[in-house]
C-alpha cells in the first residue's frame, strides 16, 4: 500500500486529505504525516487530522513513498529536488513553480531521478470534464471553431490579508498563476495548444498586490480555432468559471461542473453536479472527488510503470500560456508560442 506524505499545510490540504481518507477506506493507500516548517501549522493539522507530523522533511520523505507538495510555488523546485533525490514519487500543486523556465527544471530534475511525477490540475477530472474530452477527442463536435474560457471570480480582503498573497515574492503571478490556471489548463486539455496570442493585464486599485488581478487575451489554436480569454478576482460575489467550445458538428458549455452538450442530429446531453457556483467566491468551494481520482490515476500510473495523464510535462504548457499573455500585455501586439 502506497504511504503517503503531505508537504505542505496550508488551505490547500483538505481536499486532498479528503481524498487520501478515502483512499485509505478503499485499500488503496494510506497516510504517512505532513510537514510543514511552521510548527503552529504541523500541530493544527496533527489535531484536526488526527494525523502523524515530522519535524523535517526528510523525515517525512523516510517513511513515505509518495509526496504531496503544496508549498508555496517558489518552494516547489528544492523540495522535489529533495524528494527526488530520495526516490520518491511526487504530485506537485498547480502551478508547477513560479515561472515556465523553473516548472521546465522541476520535470527535468524528477525525470533523470527515474520517478513519477504528477500536477494537480483535479478539473481535469471532473466528470463533466471528462465527458467533454471524451467528445472532442471522438470528433462529436467535428472540426472545433471556436474554443473560450471565462472566469470571473471574487476574492475578498481575508483572503489577500494572508501574508504575500497575491504578490510576485509568493506567488509568482496573479489571477492568472494562482486562480484561473485550472480552468485555462482545462481548455488546453480540451482544445489543444495555442499557437498566437495577444493580452491586456492590469491591477485593479482594489488591493494593494503586485500581480494582475484583470486579463483579457484573444487567442489562436493550432488547430484553426479561435476564442478568448477573460480572467479577473474582480467580479463581486463572483460567478461559476466557464469553458464554452463550438465546433462544426456541435458545441457545448461546461460551467463549473455543469455540462451542457449539443451535437448536431442528437438529444442535448446534460452532465449536473448540482455544484454550480464552482470557485467563483469560495476558493474552497468544490467536492473532493476529483483529487481522490487525481491521485489514484498517479496510484496507477506507478503501479503500471507508465505516466500518468497528469504527468508533470502536461503542467507546462499552461504556464507558458501565462507568461506569453503577460509579455504581449507588457509589450503590446501579439506573441507567438512554439
Amino acid at each position: 500500500m502506497m504511504r503517503i506524505g503531505i508537504v505542505g499545510l496550508g488551505m490547500a490540504v483538505q481536499p486532498h486529505m479528503l481524498a487520501i481518507r478515502d483512499l485509505e477506506e478503499a485499500g488503496r493507500a494510506r497516510l504517512a504525516g505532513g510537514y510543514a516548517p511552521s510548527v503552529a501549522r504541523r500541530e493544527a493539522f496533527a489535531a484536526k487530522w488526527d494525523a502523524p507530523v515530522f519535524g523535517t522533511l526528510d523525515a517525512l520523505i523516510a517513511e513515505s513513498d509518495l509526496l504531496l507538495v503544496l508549498t508555496p510555488p517558489g518552494a516547489h523546485l528544492p523540495v522535489v529536488e529533495t524528494v527526488a533525490a530520495a526516490g520518491k514519487h511526487l504530485i506537485v500543486e498547480k502551478p508547477l513553480e513560479i515561472t515556465a523556465a523553473r516548472a521546465k527544471a522541476l520535470v527535468e530534475v524528477a525525470a533523470r531521478a527515474g520517478v513519477t511525477l504528477g500536477v494537480v490540475f483535479q478539473h481535469r477530472f471532473r466528470p463533466g470534464a471528462l465527458r467533454l474530452k471524451q467528445a472532442v477527442a471522438a470528433g462529436e463536435l467535428g472540426t472545433l471553431l471556436s474554443c473560450s474560457a471565462s472566469i470571473r471570480w471574487w476574492r475578498d480582503a481575508a483572503y489577500f490579508a494572508q501574508p504575500g498573497r497575491g504578490m510576485k515574492a509568493r506567488d509568482g503571478g496573479g489571477v492568472l498563476l494562482t486562480q484561473a490556471i485550472h480552468t485555462l489548463d482545462l481548455l488546453l486539455h480540451l482544445a489543444g495548444p495555442v499557437a498566437q496570442l495577444a493580452g491586456f493585464a492590469r491591477t485593479s486599485p482594489l488591493r494593494a498586490i503586485d500581480t494582475e488581478d484583470i486579463v483579457g487575451a484573444a487567442l489562436r489554436f493550432a488547430n484553426g480555432a479561435i476564442g478568448v480569454l477573460d480572467a479577473t478576482t474582480v467580479a463581486e460575489p463572483g460567478f461559476p468559471e466557464r469553458i464554452e467550445i463550438a465546433g462544426t458538428g456541435g458545441s457545448a458549455a461546461l460551467v463549473a461542473e455543469r455540462l451542457e452538450l449539443h451535437v448536431k442530429g442528437t438529444p442535448v446531453e446534460v452532465l449536473d453536479r448540482g455544484l454550480a457556483g464552482g470557485g467563483g467566491a469560495d476558493p474552497m468551494a468544490f467536492d473532493h472527488g476529483p483529487h481522490r481520482a487525481m491521485i489514484a490515476e498517479v496510484l496507477d500510473a506507478i503501479e503500471q510503470g507508465r505516466a500518468p495523464s497528469n504527468a508533470g510535462t502536461t503542467g507546462l504548457a499552461v504556464q507558458e500560456v501565462i507568461e506569453a499573455v503577460l509579455e504581449s500585455a507588457r509589450a503590446g501586439g501579439f506573441v507567438t508560442l512554439r
